[in-house]
C-alpha cells in the first residue's frame, strides 16, 4: 500500500504504507488512513515528528558500536531519512496555516 499526503502548502508526497504509518504515530496520530490534521494542530504534530526523530538517532546506536562501519551494500532507508519530505510539507503548512490529509493510493 502507497499513502499519500497532501496540502495546499506544499508538493504532494508518495510513501510507502509501512513508513507511513510509523511517521504518523511519531507525529500523535492514530495512524488511521484516510485522516486529516487541521491547520491549527500542524505545528504540534511537527514539533513531535521532530522530537521522536532525535530520539530515534540519538538511541539508534549500540554503546560501542562503530560508526563509521556503513555496509555498502546495504540499501536500507532509514526512517529518519524517509520523513524528511513529510517535515517539509509539515513545515509549509504550518507556516502557511494549512490542513495536512493523507489517503491511500
Amino acid at each position: 500500500m502507497l499513502v499519500t499526503f497532501k496540502s495546499d502548502a506544499y508538493a504532494d508526497i508518495m510513501m510507502f504504507g509501512d513508513a507511513a504509518h510509523r511517521l504518523l504515530k511519531m507525529m500523535g496520530h492514530s495512524g488511521t488512513v484516510p485522516s486529516a490534521i487541521l491547520a491549527d494542530d500542524v505545528p504540534a504534530a511537527l514539533e513531535r515528528l521532530k522530537r521522536a526523530i532525535e530520539e530515534g538517532k540519538s538511541g539508534s546506536q549500540e554503546p560501542g558500536s562503530d560508526p563509521g562501519g556503513v555496509d555498502p551494500d546495504d540499501q536500507t532507508i532509514s526512517l529518519n531519512y524517509r520523513a524528511i519530505p513529510l517535515i517539509e510539507l509539515l513545515t509549509a503548512a504550518a507556516k502557511k496555516h494549512c490542513d495536512v490529509m493523507w489517503d491511500k493510493v
